[in-house]
């Protein structure tokens, strides 16, 4: 069995949806975003343990919220750093052991399911890196000046990048290290493994795997939920 650890960068600084709150101390149900995503990872046998990094003012409420869960796996709750790419390079210098495979997720992407999660953990397994992700389904132009559009890319070639992504844990480890060193920031996780030359697999991923961004986006997760918990 492969031997997985993941890190769940749960942002605080960003807009938030009419309230006080970071997006993932929302509930669906009465399950709050952030359990829900960290409970899927829980449930799998293959991962060895779970570090969720929180902004600085919120790690004692995000502590407290993740030992009333139950949530055994998780091993630390910790600060983060200034850019999410910060965050997640300090989720890994606090695992406590090495893993084969290293996966990050968005922590307000509560509806991923097991068999997206063993997807992509397996190719990283097999390949080195791998995302889940969905076509696009949009006709998608590229901007030139003044507002017009200059090209018309290919539909059938673009993919809208969800998480978890994942990777062979020393592959990502370096990667961090080469980006921090030419003050590199990624677009995302798979954006640092890529500027090494290495090929990323794209695994088949569901439009449910949403991230909970606006309050349409709440509201959909939120019938979702009501219709299948």
């Amino acid at each position: 069995m492969v031997n997985v650890a993941v890190i769940i960068p749960a942002g605080g600084s960003g807009k938030r949806l009419g309230g006080v709150l970071p997006k993932q101390f929302l509930r669906l149900g009465d399950t709050p975003i952030l359990v829900a995503s960290v409970r899927v990872f829980e449930r799998l046998p293959e991962v060895r343990e779970v570090v969720v990094v929180a902004p600085a003012a919120y790690v004692t409420r995000t502590t407290r919220l993740l030992k009333r869960a139950r949530l055994r796996k998780v091993s630390c709750v910790i600060a983060g750093g200034r850019e999410r790419q910060d965050s997640v390079r300090l989720g890994l210098e606090h695992l406590s052991a090495a893993p084969d495979v290293i996966l990050v997720h968005d922590a307000v992407r509560p509806l991923v399911t097991a068999q997206m999660i063993r997807g992509v953990m397996m190719a990283a397994k097999k390949y080195g890196a791998a995302v889940v992700g969905v076509p696009v389904k949009d006709t998608i132009k590229l901007e030139g000046k003044k507002g017009f559009y200059t090209k018309t890319l290919p539909r059938h070639l673009l993919w809208a990048v969800q998480t978890p992504q994942g990777f062979l844990f020393p592959l990502f480890r370096h990667a961090h290290v080469k980006a921090a060193a030419a003050g590199v920031i990624g677009t995302d996780d798979a954006a640092l493994v890529e500027r090494l030359g290495v090929p990323v697999r794209i695994v088949q991923g569901e439009q449910r795997n949403m991230k909970i961004t606006t309050k349409a986006d709440l509201a959909l997760a939120r019938a979702w939920w009501r219709k299948n918990r």
